[in-house]
């Protein structure tokens, strides 16, 4: 890949505004920035256990918008904003606290994850008196560190016990993870993997991308995910992964596993298994077992020949006779496991029936709402929800605009109130979890959902 590991950056790209704003971007080396954030952001004065688990927070969240490509990928020349509703606070020129600016020189390549995981935390931070949030507590950890507490003791107070300090990240000069090329059929290698496996995991939110292989092998099966890709989010059908389409998958990835939210499902590190474990049979738990059985409850419900299952997470007697009963029916051997032939055959008669009969909205009329049309009385509680903060909603508007490759002039057009009904509807999709295809690899005792490799 890429840069499997998160590396500490030479320089980082400022934005001295709101995301989308007309401001100027600065370009300083990364200690500085993290000495100018911390003297803008807290005391010199308080206790130096506070100083070092602000310090560390403050790395950690900027180490994690250079990771995710947060804005590159949107298409801003920069890594970060020095907008506090989005970013940290950043005031170009100022003078740095001595204390401070040695906590940074000692530190500045160290930072936050979740043990397991792969990007730098995403770790969040409010002043705690007249802003409070979900992370940590500015004030708060100076109280913390009165009482002697030490950095991590404090750390760890705010985001949780499951976090570790990484110490010595390598230091690198930034390099966008796009391969400088377009990938196409015939195309081979760790770059290839990443859209394999982003594909994957973005097609458990949206069905309609079918899972491939992760081999990293550009074939006929990735080249079609890829075309199905394109058609959803409005880019050029090709099958080809130009700069385009490359940033839309790291934006859409980045988004279904919340990289850059303090929760998130993480980003784990797994090297690639070029063989199949082994197929999942009874005495496996876990959530895809889960989806088996859902699967099975249905499909029983229309073939006599399926007996009932119930959704446990548990592979048990009833759901082995029932997948036996199921590769009886279908013509295939009866082993009571479930490999790549079985899941898709189950798959595709679940989704036959879901098609034909669970989607007849007049057998089973839908149960939430269809959500309201975008309009000049809610567009702007619909920005702000999405994140876009500005003087007025002709500004919210513009920024929205110019991040969706509409006509910038701040007005609530046609064409942009369609596209917020679109992404208003894509946001609401893609916080559910729905039964998906074959998961790209039988499923055996102990699995778990990963991804495979680091760095997207």
């Amino acid at each position: 890949m890429p840069a499997v590991i998160p590396y500490i950056p030479e320089a980082i790209t400022v934005h001295l505004g709101a995301p989308g704003s007309n401001a100027a971007n600065v370009t300083v080396s990364f200690p500085d920035y993290v000495k100018n954030v911390a003297a803008s952001e807290i005391y010199p004065t308080w206790e130096e256990s506070a100083l070092r688990a602000n310090i560390l927070a403050i790395i950690s969240f900027a180490l994690n918008r250079v990771y995710t490509e947060f804005y590159r990928s949107r298409g801003y020349p920069y890594e970060i904003t020095s907008s506090t509703a989005y970013d940290q606070k950043f005031i170009n020129g100022r003078n740095y606290f001595e204390d401070v600016s040695r906590i940074v020189d000692q530190i500045f390549n160290s930072y936050l994850r979740r043990p397991g995981f792969v990007e730098p935390l995403a770790a969040k931070f409010c002043n705690g008196t007249t802003v409070t949030c979900e992370g940590l507590s500015q004030w708060g950890s100076q109280y913390l560190a009165q009482q002697g507490y030490n950095s991590l003791q404090i750390l760890r107070n705010y985001y949780g016990s499951n976090i570790e300090i990484v110490n010595d990240a390598p230091i690198q000069g930034i390099t966008e993870s796009y391969p400088g090329t377009a990938l196409r059929v015939g195309s081979t290698g760790s770059n290839v993997t990443v859209i394999q496996v982003e594909l994957n995991r973005i097609s458990q939110n949206y069905p309609a991308i079918p899972k491939v292989q992760v081999d990293g092998i550009f074939g006929s099966a990735t080249e079609n995910a890829v075309r199905a890709f394109q058609k959803i989010f409005d880019l050029q059908v090709d099958g080809i992964v130009g700069r385009a389409t490359w940033y839309k998958l790291v934006m859409l990835y980045v988004g279904v596993l919340n990289l850059a939210e303090l929760r998130s499902e993480g980003q784990r590190f797994y090297g690639i298994s070029w063989a199949y474990p082994d197929p999942i049979q009874e005495g496996d738990t876990g959530e895809k077992v889960s989806h088996l059985q859902y699967m099975m409850a249905v499909i029983s419900e229309f073939v006599p020949e399926v007996p009932p299952v119930r959704v446990t997470g548990t592979f048990d007697t009833a759901t082995k006779n029932a997948v036996m009963a199921f590769q009886g029916y279908m013509g295939l051997q009866q082993t009571g496991l479930v490999g790549d032939r079985t899941w898709d055959e189950i798959y595709d008669q679940f989704a036959g029936i879901e098609n034909a009969v669970l989607s007849d909205r007049e057998v089973f009329p839908p149960i939430i709402p269809q959500l309201p049309q975008t309009t000049a009385q809610n567009a702007r509680a619909r920005l702000h929800t999405w994140g876009y903060t500005g003087n007025g909603l002709q500004q919210e508007l513009a920024e929205y605009q110019s991040r969706n490759g509409l006509v910038r002039n701040g007005r609530l057009t046609p064409q942009t109130a369609q596209s917020m009904d679109k992404e208003a509807e894509r946001r609401r999709y893609e916080r559910t979890v729905r039964i998906t295809q074959y998961p790209g690899y039988p499923l055996g005792m102990d699995s778990r959902d990963h991804v495979v490799g680091g760095r997207v």
